[in-house]
């Protein structure tokens, strides 16, 4: 599992019928976020793993 698995801005997408990360980003931030060295992403944030949904109920 990646940690996109577990973000709350990964969602499935019947149009292009598979999971897609719903981050609103222009081109300049999406550039920014591809030139990154390091692997994690600044727009991270938990929400859909079964722990997560555990612990709000």
């Amino acid at each position: 599992m990646t940690v996109c698995e577990d973000c709350i801005h990964y969602a499935y997408d019947e149009e292009y019928d598979d999971y897609v990360c719903e981050q609103d980003l222009d081109e300049d931030e999406y550039a920014a976020l591809m030139e990154r060295r390091t692997t994690a992403c600044p727009f991270y944030r938990p929400g859909n793993s079964d722990y997560y949904l555990a612990g709000r109920q």
